[in-house]
């Protein structure tokens, strides 16, 4: 007996629900081959982020096995995993942002039309690339010093651990870039029917 709860004919559905609590899904993607080209991009950080989770849950496991289990301690494990989370965040801060998953607090965001949403996402996006774009040397300067340091354990040169940093920037100026691109668009349409109706600015 199936007592799962079903969905009327009008209701919407989780989708649905979650695009409405974030007003800022309504701004309009880029199409087209450019749109896909983007898309495949999202698709491949979000693979390498999830490898990156595995990598740290396998690791953790790994460490407490040989913990119960070996008669020696896997030393190397715990900094694999913390080199692991970093690039994690990092693979995962650009498409958290196209996504409007990054923390946010939203108190007059449904209140705007979908050409002041543009804006604002275009303002938003336009502060945070800013900010990533001067924060983006000095973390290549950061990266560079480790070329001469290596890693307690692994004996991995730190440059490669460092060189998140400068992933990390990097994605959020493209991303926030997209974004920036996104918004402006949306907020230089011609407005419809259907915007005049559901705004009450624009």
């Amino acid at each position: 007996m199936d007592i799962s709860p079903q969905r009327g004919e009008g209701e919407p559905d989780g989708q649905e629900v979650m695009a409405s609590l974030d007003a800022l899904s309504a701004v309009p993607r880029l199409q087209g081959p450019l749109g896909r080209v983007i898309g495949w991009v999202d698709t491949l950080f979000v693979l390498l982020a999830n490898l990156a989770l595995i990598g740290i849950a396998a690791t953790v496991l790994l460490q407490i096995s040989g913990r119960l289990f070996l008669p020696f301690t896997l030393s190397w494990t715990e900094e694999l995993s913390r080199y692991l989370f970093i690039y994690m965040v990092a693979l995962a801060a650009g498409v958290a942002i196209r996504r409007h998953r990054h923390v946010n607090v939203e108190l007059f965001h449904h209140l705007l039309g979908l050409r002041a949403r543009g804006a604002y996402q275009a303002l938003i996006c336009l502060l945070i690339g800013g900010f990533a774009l001067m924060a983006l040397p000095a973390a290549w300067q950061f990266a560079q010093n480790g070329a001469w340091q290596t890693s307690p354990t692994l004996r991995v040169p730190m440059l490669y651990i460092f060189f998140s940093t400068v992933l990390l920037y990097a994605l959020v100026l493209f991303y926030s870039a997209i974004g920036l691109v996104e918004g402006l668009a949306a907020a230089w349409r011609t407005p419809v029917d259907s915007d005049r109706e559901d705004a009450t600015w624009k």
